[in-house]
Formats: structure tokens, C-alpha cells, sequence
């Protein structure tokens, strides 16, 4: 029994750490204890171990080979988070005396752990994987919400509504960090005259620390304990104290646990007030000056801008400033035209609000956008703050995106590329010679690998719709969603953020041409939506009914479903299992757009305009581009232009090569196709290489440091 009692505690130790979340081996094994269990309870192992009776984990963990497993699990994750990181990164060693502090609004971790709402969550977290991986020291900083983003439901008309249910704190993978006395340590902030007290949360992300402020405590008013309680929940004053917690709050925080960051990494202008905080306690204690201090806190200070879309850059009126960051200014010891100018174009503008990428880009020394294109958008919308140059010498350069690819690959992927590629392919992903045997891979091997993970996503599908709210599809004239959905048919992926200008309506927009593809006898289509309006937004709600009315439509005849309260779960599903994924923007809206890059890994082909990432990724044999990249003044003539292009490559490209077969019965040029997107793709579009530009970029230079020379290539 005691052997039994050990293994519980081993995975007990393994769900503490987010570790076990992008390694398949350990949550293969609570899949293994209990399939219907894991599922139901999200894939939370916490809440997971909790929920079984007293002694019967024990008798289930001991059976069989499991009780090796877990023994192996468990060792894995010891030896691996006792190193310090691989010997090829000696040139990081800097940062192990001084981290880098990542700053970030939300963190996508894992689906268990509901404190993100989309992309730019997800990134953090694919940011604190990597850099786990590879040994750089990072603490990322981000606030608490019990709440998390809302959980979408949806009515019989397909109208969407916002659920909000306060998240077990016992069951995540996070520690109330405390002092010596064992009391809850205390980060204060002044906001609006009044003090707001903060306790820390500490997650463990491999060997990153993540570190989350939350201000729902019995010190602060009602009010107060409000303001971490919704992620993007609110009004705009709730957001200006929600970003003065995250970034004067998290220096604080840092500060008071003796962590002494080298470089400060804004992932977005949400915490941009942390270098005034900076400036602040660099002038008090090293006795400088504004300039001094606003010099040397911007040599530490890296910023990453997300968003090419106005609106997403947040504003906020002078007054609302003042009200909230009184206290900073006088610290600072500037007046009211040069603290309003730090987030101003123009510093005598008494109407231009005030904004945080602004204050962000004047605080860093190094600013970039996510893809070269957004790089050269950025410099075009901030030209302002650099009258004096030239757009193409604006110093906002660029570091692409790319995403945490084992967090995102299936084990019979991961398990294919082991065979072909090799064992610790995984440890050198970011060379282009670590793919180059993709070439050689059986067809047979990776079609039938990529039709295992199909038929895995189509039943997927049917269960979530078996049991999710919204229409049934039995009223008179309906068809049940999802009922004539086939294997063999070509499966379109398209789930994000249903922003109007990601336009998740465009192969809607001649209706009849879609239905005819649709039940083409040769060369049909169907098309899995998943996605969340906010709730602000009409435009993106009214997108989700159109669409979710289709789903029962018997002209369509079940072959467009959509899948309700999109998650990372649901995320990974789709990218593995489709065989197009689907992005069509209004172009240069898209930063990067990782979603496709998701895809890629597993063998999927992206179809997309070409945006973002996919912009400088395509090369016209990877996957297929909507268009030549055309950018239109009117939007109407944009978005007709665009669905015209975008049926053309449906009927002309996609659909003829997906439905050629070869001499043997297989899809002999999309599987080159596939192949081709792995080979070409695969070493420039994940997280490893990007945390190692941003290492060799901006952190080492951030330090003072230079980077050694080593056989790896950035974008």
C-alpha cells in the first residue's frame, strides 16, 4: 500500500507544475485512469485527483505498467526542472542573476487554468513554455481573475450570452505566496488617493515562475476587490486600474520578493505604467532625475506591440490619468503637460488622449511588432513619434510570433516525427536541417496519421454538439448540426476572436456558390466554426447567429457546425484534425495570427490572405493565398474583391488537388503539400525560435551583453 500511496504523491507533484500539460506521457496517464473523468473535469489533474473516493486512486494507479509510467513521469519532470538549460545557451547566463520580468494581461497556459481570452494569452504562455525549454530565465507577472473570460452560451436563434462563474482557486496549479510568519504577503498601490492591497499568486510553468496579483482580499472595499475579478470585464476606469495594478503593482510584487529583473518585457501596452513605477524608484533611490532615470529604464525595457487595429490600443482621457496615477506623477516630479505627454503624438494637445502604446514605445529602447509586415504597418501608423526620420528608419523592428508546438501537436504526430526526424528533434526545431527528412516520410504513414486525428476531431465534434446549448435542429424544415458531416469530405477549419474584421463570414458572402460546394458530387466541403464575440460587440454576435442559423439549414445540410465556448481544448482539436485552415482578414489587420501556424505541425494547409505571418511565410507551394495581397480603401470593394479571390482558390486550387488521387488511391499532392508546409515552415514558426531572437535581439543587448555565435537562424 505504501508504494501505492507514493505514486499518488508523484501525481499529485506532477499537476502542481504546468509542466505536465505539453508533455504527452504524463497526461496520457490521467486519460488513462479515468477517460470520461479527465474529460469532464476539463483536464484539470487537481480537481481530477480530488475527485476520486478515498483508496481508489491508490488501486488505480497501482495496476499494471501504469505504476511505471508514472515513476518515469515523475522522474522526467525532476531531472528536468533541476537543470539550469541547455549547454548551447551558456550565452544566456546573464539572466540568471537577472531574469527578465514578462509582463503580461493574461496568460493562456492550459485550458484548466481560465485566466486568458485569446491570442495574445496564448503567446505569453507559449513564451514562458519555451523559455522553459530552453533554459532562459523569465517571471512572467499578470493579475488573478476568479472569473476568468466569460464562458459563451448560446440560445435557439444562435445569439450569444456571457456566463461568468467564479473558478475552485484549490484546484489550479497555483500558491498563495507567503511570509515568514506564514500571513499572505501584501503588495499596496495607490490608485485614485486610496490604497489597494494585492496577494500574490505563484504558478509554476516548467522552469518559469509565473507570478499573479489579485485584489479580491478582505483588505480592499467591495469595489476594490472587484477589479481583478473579470478579465477584460468592465468600464474604462476599471481598465486604467486594472493596468495600474498589473504594471506598478507587479514592479512592487518583484521588489518585495527580492527578484532584481535585467530586462522588463511589456508583451502589450496593458502594463506600460510598470516603467513609470521604475523611473520612480530609480529616482528615489539612486537619487537621478527624470531623464536619468527614464534613460536607464529604458535600456532594460523591451516592448512588443500587437495590434495594427486602432481600437486596440487603449486610450484614456487626461482626467482619468490624473484620477488614477496622481500619486506616480508627483513621485516623478513632472508636470501635468509632460506626465499627459508620455502617452501623447503631440504634447500640446490638450484633447488627445492619452495612450499606452505611446507611453510603451517612449519607455523602450526596443519595440517590435509580431510579423514583418506588422513591423512595417507599426512604423507607418507611429511615423509621428519620429518626425524626423524617415518611415523606414522608425526603430520598430519585428520578432514573428510562433507557438509552443507541443503544447499544440498530437502524440501520433509527435510519435511520427520521433520516427523520422528523431528523438530530440524537439531540441532543435528552430534549424532548418532538423526538417529536412520530412521528405523522405511515407505517404501512406502521414495520410492515415492525419486521418486518425480526422475521425478523432469528427467525433470530438458530434459529442460537443450532442451537448451544448443552442439550436437542435429539430423544428420543422431543420437538420441536426453536424449530421452530415463525412470523412471523407474536405474539412475547413476557421475558430479565433470573431472580430468583424476577421470576417468569418466571407465564404458565406455568395451563398448559393457556397451550397453548391457544399454538395458537390465530387468535390464537397465542410466547415467547423468555433469562436467568442466580445461582449461589447454587436457586429462580431450578429456574425455568430448568421452563422449559427446555417448550422441547421437543411440547404447546407449539416455540413456547417459551430462549436460553442471556444478554448485551447477545442483550439487543439481543430488544428489537428482539419485538413484546411481557413484566415481571411482584412489585410493589414492581422498582427501574426498563430492560429495557422497551429495547424501546420500537424498537417493541416493554411488558405489565407496573405497577412500576418502567413505574408512572409508562403511561397506559393506551402498552402494557398487568398488573393495577392491587395489592399483596397473601401472595404466593401475589399471584402468582394477577397471572397472572389477566395472562392477562385477553393475551386480552382484546393478542391481539385484534395480530391486527385494517384495510382495507389492517395491524395498524392496534397500530401506533397503537406510535407512541403512541415519542411518549409515547421523551423521558422515556432516558440523556440522566436524566444531566441528575442534573446539575441533585445534581452542580451537589454544587458549589456553580446550573443555568442551558434548555429541557429532568425527571421
Amino acid at each position: 500500500m505504501s508504494d501505492s500511496f507514493e505514486l499518488v504523491g508523484h501525481l499529485k507533484n506532477l499537476s502542481a507544475n504546468l509542466w505536465w500539460s505539453w508533455h504527452p506521457e504524463t497526461w496520457e496517464i490521467f486519460e488513462t485512469l479515468d477517460a470520461e473523468r479527465w474529460a469532464r473535469l476539463h483536464h484539470n489533474p487537481i480537481a481530477f485527483i480530488e475527485s476520486f473516493e478515498p483508496g481508489e486512486l491508490e488501486v488505480r494507479a497501482g495496476r499494471g505498467a501504469l505504476a511505471s509510467r508514472i515513476q518515469q513521469a515523475a522522474r522526467r519532470q525532476a531531472d528536468e526542472l533541476r537543470q539550469r538549460g541547455p549547454s548551447t545557451l551558456l550565452e544566456a547566463a546573464p539572466l540568471h542573476r537577472r531574469p527578465v520580468a514578462y509582463f503580461c494581461a493574461e496568460f493562456g497556459l492550459h485550458e484548466s487554468l481560465p485566466i486568458y481570452s485569446g491570442g495574445l494569452g496564448v503567446l505569453a504562455g507559449d513564451h514562458l513554455k519555451a523559455a522553459s525549454d530552453l533554459g532562459v530565465p523569465i517571471v512572467g507577472l499578470g493579475l488573478f481573475y476568479a472569473e476568468g473570460y466569460f464562458q459563451q452560451a448560446l440560445d435557439e436563434e444562435g445569439r450569444q450570452s456571457e456566463l461568468y462563474g467564479r473558478t475552485r482557486v484549490d484546484t489550479l496549479p497555483i500558491r498563495k505566496l507567503l511570509d515568514a510568519d506564514g500571513q499572505p504577503r501584501v503588495v499596496q498601490v495607490e490608485v485614485a488617493g486610496r490604497p489597494i492591497r494585492l496577494h500574490i499568486w505563484e504558478a509554476h510553468v516548467g522552469r518559469t515562475r509565473l507570478l499573479l496579483l489579485d485584489c479580491d482580499i478582505d483588505l480592499n472595499s467591495p469595489d476594490d476587490r472587484r477589479l481583478t475579478t473579470q478579465l477584460y470585464g468592465g468600464d474604462q476606469r476599471t481598465r486604467i486600474r486594472q493596468e495600474v495594478l498589473l504594471g506598478v503593482g507587479g514592479v512592487r510584487a518583484l521588489a518585495m520578493l527580492g527578484i532584481r529583473p535585467g530586462v522588463y518585457h511589456l508583451n502589450e501596452g496593458h502594463s506600460a505604467f510598470a516603467t513609470l513605477e521604475l523611473c520612480a524608484r530609480r529616482m528615489a533611490e539612486e537619487g537621478i532625475d527624470w531623464e536619468e532615470a527614464h534613460e536607464r529604464v529604458a535600456r532594460q525595457t523591451v516592448f512588443t506591440t500587437h495590434t495594427p487595429v486602432p481600437a486596440g490600443h487603449d486610450r484614456f482621457a487626461p482626467e482619468m490619468i490624473d484620477e488614477a496615477l496622481g500619486d506616480l506623477r508627483e513621485r516623478l516630479q513632472l508636470d501635468l503637460r509632460a506626465f499627459h505627454g508620455l502617452g501623447r503624438l503631440d504634447l500640446d494637445d490638450p484633447n488627445e488622449p492619452f495612450c499606452m502604446t505611446v507611453l510603451a514605445m517612449k519607455m523602450s529602447q526596443f519595440t517590435n511588432g509580431v510579423s514583418n509586415l506588422h513591423g512595417h504597418v507599426s512604423r507607418q501608423m507611429w511615423q509621428n513619434l519620429w518626425p524626423e526620420r524617415p518611415t523606414h528608419q522608425v526603430p520598430i523592428g519585428h520578432i514573428t510570433n510562433g507557438i509552443h508546438v507541443a503544447s499544440f501537436l498530437a502524440p501520433q504526430m509527435r510519435a511520427l516525427f520521433d520516427r523520422h526526424l528523431g528523438p530530440h528533434w524537439h531540441t532543435r526545431m528552430e534549424r532548418p536541417e532538423t526538417w529536412q527528412e520530412i521528405a523522405a516520410m511515407d505517404d501512406g504513414e502521414l495520410w492515415e496519421t492525419h486521418q486518425i486525428l480526422k475521425a478523432k476531431l469528427l467525433d470530438f465534434v458530434q459529442a460537443r454538439l450532442a451537448s451544448q446549448p443552442g439550436p437542435r435542429g429539430d423544428g420543422p424544415g431543420q437538420v441536426r448540426p453536424g449530421s452530415g458531416l463525412d470523412q471523407d469530405v474536405l474539412t475547413i477549419g476557421f475558430a479565433r476572436r470573431f472580430a468583424t474584421y476577421k470576417r468569418a463570414d466571407l465564404i458565406l458572402s455568395d451563398l448559393e456558390r457556397f451550397k453548391a460546394m457544399i454538395h458537390s458530387s465530387e468535390r464537397p466541403l465542410q466547415i467547423i466554426y468555433a469562436g467568442k464575440a466580445h461582449p461589447a460587440d454587436r457586429f462580431g454576435k450578429a456574425l455568430i447567429e448568421k452563422i449559427v442559423g446555417l448550422t441547421t439549414d437543411p440547404t447546407l445540410g449539416g455540413r456547417v457546425v459551430f462549436l460553442a465556448d471556444y478554448d485551447m481544448n477545442i483550439a487543439r482539436h481543430l488544428v489537428q484534425g482539419v485538413d484546411l485552415w481557413l484566415n481571411n482578414p482584412r489585410r493589414p489587420q492581422e498582427a501574426c495570427g498563430t492560429s495557422g501556424q497551429k495547424a501546420v505541425f500537424n498537417g493541416a494547409l493554411n488558405c489565407s490572405i496573405l497577412d500576418g505571418w502567413w505574408a512572409e511565410g508562403f511561397d506559393g507551394e506551402n498552402g494557398f493565398a487568398i488573393g495577392q495581397g491587395a489592399e483596397l480603401l473601401n472595404p466593401e470593394e475589399q471584402d468582394a474583391l477577397d471572397a472572389k479571390e477566395l472562392y477562385r482558390v477553393l475551386e480552382d486550387d484546393v478542391l481539385p488537388l484534395y480530391y486527385e488521387l494517384d495510382h495507389r488511391g492517395l491524395r498524392a499532392g496534397w500530401i506533397a503539400r503537406m510535407k512541403w508546409a512541415m519542411l518549409s515552415l515547421g523551423w521558422r514558426y515556432n516558440a523556440r525560435r522566436m524566444v531566441l531572437d528575442y534573446l539575441r535581439l533585445a534581452y542580451l543587448p537589454a544587458l549589456g551583453a553580446t550573443s555568442a555565435t551558434a548555429p541557429y537562424r532568425s527571421l
